[in-house]
């Protein structure tokens, strides 16, 4: 670590950005109320809707027994509903009402708002390169994980 410092240390500056990114959203979610794991659920149910528990734990990288109670408190809310999937009976799945369609469309804007302020001052050409190193990163975590469950 020494040799590199933590400003050319990678996970650190991701780590950086990402605690900034989460404390900014969490204080404009106050007006929405909503936390940031229901903020991630609404966003994912806005463009893949139907999913399970499982797959929503693994899109939104919040852990099974927080989404658990975080898809009680958005039906409490009316933002969600569960029903039976049609071709397994065991299986629930998850889709926005009108109204956790409506509650994530009038938030969007603000998300994006900050996702452009973070962004701001780079070019497409750059953030291209950025979400294709982070594609690699992803790649390379997934194999590690797969040899940590293999071992």
């Amino acid at each position: 670590m020494g040799e590199i410092g933590l400003n050319q240390f990678a996970p650190y500056l991701l780590n950086r950005v990402m605690a900034r990114w989460n404390v900014d959203l969490q204080e404009a979610l106050k007006d929405y109320d909503l936390t940031t794991a229901k903020m991630r659920t609404l966003a994912v149910l806005s463009i893949a809707p139907g999913l399970t528990i499982n797959e929503l734990s693994l899109f939104t990288v919040i852990e099974q027994s927080t989404m658990s109670r975080t898809l009680d408190s958005l039906e409490d809310q009316g933002l969600i509903r569960r029903r039976t999937r049609e071709d397994d009976l065991r299986v629930r799945e998850v889709m926005l009402t009108d109204e956790g369609s409506a509650t994530f469309q009038r938030f969007w804007p603000t998300m994006y708002g900050h996702f452009s302020d973070l962004f701001e001052g780079i070019d497409e050409d750059e953030y291209q390169a950025f979400v294709v190193t982070l594609h690699k990163l992803v790649r390379n975590q997934q194999k590690l994980d797969q040899r940590q469950d293999g071992a």
